[in-house]
Parts: C-alpha cells; sequence; structure tokens
C-alpha cells in the first residue's frame, strides 16, 4: 500500500477523532457494496452496450459524524438547523472493473483490421478512494433517529483522493504495436498506475431498521480529474470522442451501525 494512501488515511481519521474530542459529537459506522459503471475510453460514448458490459464492483467502509447526537452524555446537541440536517461521512473504498470496446465499430459485420484489434483489446482498473462527503438530509434527522422504519433522503457533495492501477492487454499479442493496436491508442495507452483527485456527488435514502442500525441506498457519481484512470487517453485533439476524463456511476446499498 503507497505510503501517502496511509498518510492521507491517518489524516482523515484522525481529523474526525480530533473534531469529536473538542465538541462531543457522535459516530457512526459502516459498509457499502454494489455495481460500478465505468465510463471511459473503452467502447463508444452514450451506447447501451457500453455502459452494461464496462461494469465491476466496489466495496467501501464508511464513517460519520452524527452532529445532532452526544454519545458521551447521551443527549442531544443544540438545536440549530445545521446539526439537524448535516453529517460529514469520511469513507475507504474499492472498486475494479473490466473493461472492453463495445458499440458499432466492434459489431459482427464490420471486418476491418481496426475492427478487429478493437474487438481483442481488453483492459482493467482497480481505484482505491479515500475521502469525505457532506450530507444533506432535507427532513429532520432527529425525528429520523427517534422513529423505527422511518426513511431519510440525503444528497450529498464532496472530495477524494484516488489510487489507480489500470492495465490493457490484446488478444491477438502484447499490446502497443501496430499489429494488435489501432493507431490512435499506439501512444495512448499504459500500465502505470497513479494518484487523482475526484468530485463525488450522490443521492440516496436511510431506512430506520433498529433503534441503533441503518440501511441505506446511495447513487453516486464520481468524476476523476484525469483521462488515464482506466489506462488508454488518445490524442484529445485528434480524436475528440475521447476527450472526456474518466468517472464512473456506483449504486450501492449499505449498512450503518451508531456507536454509543
Amino acid at each position: 500500500m503507497p505510503k501517502n494512501f496511509i498518510i492521507t488515511l491517518l489524516l482523515l481519521f484522525g481529523l474526525s477523532n480530533n473534531i469529536n474530542a473538542q465538541f462531543g459529537f457522535s459516530h457512526e459506522v459502516g459498509a457499502i457494496l454494489g455495481p460500478v459503471a465505468f465510463q471511459s475510453d473503452y467502447g463508444e460514448r452514450h451506447d447501451f452496450s457500453t455502459n452494461a458490459g464496462n461494469t465491476g464492483y466496489g466495496i467501501g467502509i464508511i464513517h460519520y459524524l452524527n452532529f445532532s447526537y452526544k454519545a458521551e452524555c447521551n443527549c442531544y446537541t443544540p438545536e440549530t438547523y445545521f446539526n439537524d440536517h448535516f453529517k460529514l461521512r469520511s469513507e475507504l473504498s474499492y472498486n475494479k472493473t473490466e473493461l472492453q470496446h463495445f458499440g458499432q465499430w466492434v459489431d459482427p459485420d464490420k471486418t476491418s483490421l481496426m475492427a478487429n484489434q478493437l474487438r481483442a483489446m481488453r483492459g482493467s482498473t482497480a481505484v482505491t478512494n479515500v475521502g469525505m462527503q457532506l450530507e444533506f438530509f432535507p427532513l429532520s434527522i432527529r425525528e429520523f433517529t427517534a422513529t423505527l422504519g422511518s426513511f431519510a433522503p440525503f444528497i450529498s457533495l464532496g472530495g477524494q483522493f484516488s489510487f489507480y492501477s489500470p492495465k490493457a492487454w490484446s488478444e491477438l499479442g502484447p499490446i502497443g504495436t501496430p499489429l494488435t493496436t489501432p493507431d490512435k491508442y499506439l501512444d495512448g495507452w499504459r500500465d502505470e498506475g497513479g494518484t487523482v483527485w475526484s468530485i463525488v456527488s450522490s443521492i440516496g435514502c436511510r431506512y430506520k431498521l433498529t433503534e441503533l442500525s441503518d440501511l441505506m441506498v446511495d447513487l453516486r457519481w464520481q468524476y476523476y480529474f484525469s483521462n488515464w484512470v482506466d489506462g488508454l487517453n488518445p490524442d484529445p485533439t485528434r480524436y475528440t470522442e475521447n476527450r472526456a476524463n474518466d468517472w464512473n456511476v456506483w449504486l450501492n446499498v449499505g449498512y450503518i451501525y451508531y456507536l454509543q
């Protein structure tokens, strides 16, 4: 695991513990998992087969600062709009997606060299994320917490720091040669990992399962500030169809437990 990742993680959770020590908020912990649709330079933009085919999985652990409740005194914090409608979420997550080309350029009736090369190309990317989101609950957090069987919709916005590790290969042979690789990707691929910042936004809902636990459904959009996360990045001035940075959509289900 990269040294910078460990430092970032310690700072993230150290900040949460420091805030709690000063202000006496309560904590929630949980786990999430679900399918991830990765939008990249593999496949055709706005194509259903690409969106459905380039999917993977994601898992993660999450932590919340609950501003409405003090665990140390088993009491509510002073009632303010912020305390009753916001939570701070920190997260460590991992997602991996297998990638290939879909769409009209690889239809079976296409028999050109480029079509054969595209059909034979394969890739994958594994991404580890650490970051924070501020979640806004339009309805009262206190009322939700006190009512079994209730629902609490939310939206969120935040940022994450990611470590990505892409791979690219071809079923025709070693990638990176004119025999196996389309011209646009000859100088536009790499297997090297790296780091990148991303912006994360989501919409979701909690369900009050028990006094100390919730179920959660969360639909997330994550935009990376790089076009290398998938390992492909053709010259955007020549191939404008590949100019967009990589991004993904993640539908996850989570379980959250309130710490006393």
